[in-house]
């Protein structure tokens, strides 16, 4: 959903880099995978299309927040 964010926070030698990928328009998604020793997360779109990719050595990755919108539950159950 339009807002949802995921934080990756990397190990760059020396010091930390936050990097964010937020899914930005309406019907999009982020979605998080792990293969091959590479972190991928991805935007994608209500067809799985995928929009933009950002992939990470997992040995480097300190830490993997996501972050979803908070969601109104009134709304739904009306």
């Amino acid at each position: 959903m339009k807002g949802d964010r995921v934080e990756i926070v990397v190990d760059a030698g020396d010091t930390t880099r936050t990097y964010e990928v937020v899914a930005t328009r309406a019907g999009r998604r982020v979605e998080t995978a792990v293969r091959r020793g590479v972190v991928e997360v991805s935007e994608v779109t209500r067809n799985g299309t995928v929009v933009r990719t950002a992939r990470f050595m997992s040995t480097r990755v300190l830490a993997l927040v996501e972050q979803p919108v908070p969601r109104d539950d009134t709304e739904a159950q009306a």
